[in-house]
């Protein structure tokens, strides 16, 4: 499977290859939330109830082929995730946790080809962190425990083999590439408090 990326311009391109541990979520969270309000694209990111679709994979089978000079990173807090976007058009490209070890990321459904979502990735989504859904009636959590076992997996199989060192977003440092802005507690508030 050889799974294309692209940002909403194409300006940045890359794409998934190989086989390997997936797994599909859409999260609730008001961080996922604040991140769509912070590119300015809620209304391509976000579905009705505030939910993002997620694709989580190894770090390693993601590869970035043109425009990395676009890639930016930004961090909700000193202690959050890494929420990587294509700089151009402020599309989303994914979410990774700050130590290179755990590599995993959460690919985020807009920089993926929609026509293949379900084929390549599978048509089973959790339903994580519904207490932040907008809108009544919430949806209910469900697929959760799939959803970390399958994680585990992905973030297990490649620190034993050691493959983690081969994702193309850290240094051989373990610092991610590109340095990241980190929103203050203030900013990230009013993002929370936009509808």
């Amino acid at each position: 499977m050889m799974h294309k990326i692209q940002c909403e311009c194409g300006s940045l391109l890359g794409h998934i290859d190989g086989k390997g541990i997936t797994s599909r979520v859409i999260c609730y969270c008001s961080d996922c939330q604040a991140f769509a309000k912070y590119l300015g694209k809620s209304d391509n990111i976000l579905d009705a109830h505030g939910g993002t679709d997620i694709v989580q994979l190894a770090q390693p089978r993601l590869h970035i082929t043109q425009g990395l000079e676009h890639l930016a990173l930004l961090r909700l807090s000193h202690k959050g995730l890494l929420r990587w976007y294509a700089s151009c058009c402020n599309t989303p490209i994914g979410n990774t946790l700050s130590n290179p070890k755990v590599s995993f990321i959460g690919l985020v459904h807009s920089c993926l080809d929609k026509t293949w979502l379900e084929t390549d990735f599978g048509r089973d989504v959790a339903k994580v962190n519904t207490e932040s859904a907008t809108g009544e009636p919430k949806p209910k959590t469900s697929g959760l425990f799939g959803n970390v076992m399958r994680f585990f997996g992905i973030a297990l199989s490649t620190l034993i083999s050691g493959k983690y060192k081969h994702s193309e977003l850290f240094t051989k440092d373990g610092a991610p590439i590109v340095t990241p802005t980190i929103l203050t507690d203030e900013q990230l508030g009013q993002l929370k408090k936009q509808k």
